[in-house]
Order: structure tokens, then sequence, then C-alpha cells
């Protein structure tokens, strides 16, 4: 931490998305001053308290880590005010942040979204890009207002998605360049060359939070689509359908050129994989528990 430090930077970041960004600050010419995340949760079979991968990160390097229950307390207003952040950094943090909030850093509040902007608002940008077809995605940097990922955009960029990625290897890719894109922001807004733009709210599209029975198969639909469901929400919630009353997950698939007049829902053929009939075209699985 350098004593001629470039911005007291306050991180509000919770989840594995998050840690490239804040690695970065810590790392960079900002002093971190504290993290705001969501609280420990049980995880694993055992069902054990686990802190968020941020919050790890941010004790391994001596930063006060706060995990309010709500930001909408003059408590915790207070607090961040004794941080005296310059800018605060958002990276999904997993809630909307009041006005009052907002206002409170002289550089204003920098949020890390995994979309290309007006495109894909929400929760779930990444699984949706995949599952919708799309062919690139990107980053956006953007000024925060109390809308949802409604506010001016500073800084995006663009990344094609591969024709085999899954929405978990895709994160991991967007998680390196939002961390590198926000890096650039910064030294930016130090030169005082920023220029946000305000989105084009007419071509907003949403992504929305997913819910596991989204990844449900409807075997009616074509062989392409079923496909990119199942990357689109690999690792989480998986695409899944079911066989005697018993529910498989299926995590790798692809669309064969092969024709079937049997009822969509139906194996025709199990080899190297299980081949079944959709509303249009084949489905090789080939992967699945």
């Amino acid at each position: 931490m350098s004593q001629q430090s470039r911005f007291r930077v306050v991180f509000f970041g919770t989840p594995e998305f998050a840690v490239p960004t804040l690695a970065a600050l810590i790392d960079g010419p900002d002093d971190v001053v504290g993290l705001v995340c969501q609280a420990d949760r049980p995880a694993g079979r055992g069902q054990k308290l686990r802190m968020p991968p941020t919050k790890e990160l941010a004790l391994e390097h001596g930063i006060a880590v706060e995990q309010p229950t709500k930001v909408r307390n003059q408590a915790f207003e207070d607090l961040l005010r004794g941080w005296a952040p310059d800018v605060i950094v958002v990276v999904a943090y997993g809630r909307i942040l009041p006005s009052n909030i907002l206002s409170l850093p002289p550089r204003g509040c920098i949020n890390v979204h995994a979309s290309l902007l007006p495109k894909y608002r929400g929760a779930a940008p990444i699984q949706w890009a995949i599952a919708r077809g799309e062919r690139e995605t990107g980053v956006t940097i953007m000024q925060m207002n109390e809308e949802m990922d409604a506010g001016a955009i500073i800084k995006q960029s663009a990344t094609e998605i591969g024709a085999d990625e899954t929405a978990g290897e895709l994160a991991q890719r967007l998680a390196k360049i939002g961390a590198d894109t926000l890096m650039e922001t910064l030294a930016e807004l130090a030169a005082g060359t920023v220029k946000a733009v305000e989105q084009d709210h007419a071509a907003m599209t949403l992504a929305p939070l997913i819910d596991k029975s989204d990844g449900e198969i409807d075997w009616t639909r074509p062989a392409s689509e079923i496909e990119r469901l199942c990357r689109g929400f690999h690792p989480w919630p998986s695409a899944f359908s079911y066989i005697d009353g018993k529910r498989l997950k299926i995590f790798a698939a692809r669309p064969t050129s092969t024709t079937s007049s049997a009822e969509p829902g139906t194996i025709v053929a199990i080899g190297d994989s299980i081949d079944v009939a959709t509303g249009d075209g084949m489905l090789a699985i080939s992967e699945l528990q």
C-alpha cells in the first residue's frame, strides 16, 4: 500500500467473479480501505458456514470487512463515511444501493457488469447470453444510479463467446476482462479523461435471476437451443430432464444433423452418446449425472 495512493477505494462484491477485480485493486496504486460483502453462508454437504471468496482475499491482506444485513441504515452509512472512500467499486455485490450511499464518495460509485449494456441488465447476464444464442458479450463499466444496471456507460470491452463455452468458463474470462477494464477506468478517472455516455434505454434487455426450474428441458425445442441451455446453465443450476421419475442433469451435449420421426424426448440411440429426439434435430448427450 503506497503512501501516495491514487484513490481510497471501498469495494462491494461477494462471489468468485468479483475476486480478480479486488485482487487488481489490492495490487494496484489504490488504497483498498474496506470490503462490503454478503454474509457467510452454509455450503457443501456438511452445510458449514463458508465466507465469501472476496472476504477470504480481503482478510489475507488485512482489509476491514463489513457484512451488513441491511445497507439502508444509519450505522452502515456512518461506517462508510468513516472509511472516507474517494470511490466505491461494485462487482456482483447482490443488492441495490440506496441514494445516500451512491452519493457518498466524491468520485462516485462504479460498477463492473458482465454484459454489453443495455443488453442483459440483471442478475444472470452470462447465463442468459449463452442460452439465448449471443455470439458476443463483454463487460461494461458504468456509473451507478438507483435503477438496476441503468447508469451511464464509462467503458466497455467485448469478447466473442466460444462455440463450446459454458457459463462457468465464460465467467472466468469476463472476471479477468472486468478487472483489467476497471483498472483502465480508474486511470482515466485519475487523469480526468472519463466520458460517460447515457445508455440507450429503448434497447434494454433483461437477464433475470435464474430459478432451478429454468433448467428443465423442453424437448419440443430445437436441439441447438437445448444445447445452449446446457452450456448456459453449467455449472449451475444445470439443464435437466427426467427418466422414470429420476432427475438427470445434462452437462455436455451437441446438436447433430441426424433426423428422426420419434417424439421429442425419445431416446433414439445409445452408443458413444445418448441421442435424443427434439423438436428440430437430434441432441447427442455426452455427459450427464
